[in-house]
């Protein structure tokens, strides 16, 4: 199935879009520190994207993933560290990949060598603000069912 979603900053709100119609909203966070294209910003890129690859199927919910890869770690409250803060990535991963020349793709701005993802997160109290280091963050719940409902190659909208 033909989709796309689109992610709004300014509204911290991902919409997916199959076939041209509004299948489902979803409740996001974005980057802290705003939007940006270049690297080691912490921000979140702008721009038109497609889904590069998607990582976690069949993964259990709040499934710990480090470097792109399954740590066989289940994420509790329990592993939080309250004196830092860590950005885990959590259930799925669609991660990203800019398709602007010079905007988003190559150089000091590739969304892809950034390591720009959608991904599960353990501080889902959060969504609805600017919170993650560049990435967008959604509900585990969330992430695994937008996973279901997108492929490699669909096209990602990130405006303000």
């Amino acid at each position: 199935m033909n989709s796309k979603i689109n992610i709004s900053v300014s509204s911290q709100k991902l919409s997916l879009f199959q076939e041209g119609e509004l299948v489902s909203s979803y409740k996001v966070s974005t980057a802290l520190k705003g939007v940006g294209q270049e690297k080691n910003t912490n921000k979140t890129p702008l721009g038109n994207h497609i889904i590069r690859a998607m990582i976690g199927r069949n993964l259990p919910i709040y499934a710990v993933i480090k470097a792109r890869r399954y740590t066989n770690e289940i994420w509790t409250k329990e592993l939080d560290d309250p004196s830092i803060t860590v950005d885990w990535i959590l259930s799925r991963v669609i991660w990203l990949s800019g398709k602007d020349l010079g905007r988003n793709r190559l150089g000091n701005v590739d969304t892809m060598q950034r390591y720009i993802y959608i991904h599960g997160t353990n501080e889902e109290h959060l969504l609805g603000t600017p919170s993650s280091h560049g990435c967008i963050r959604m509900s585990n719940e969330d992430v695994i069912e937008l996973f279901d409902l997108v492929s490699v190659g669909d096209i990602v909208e990130i405006d303000f």
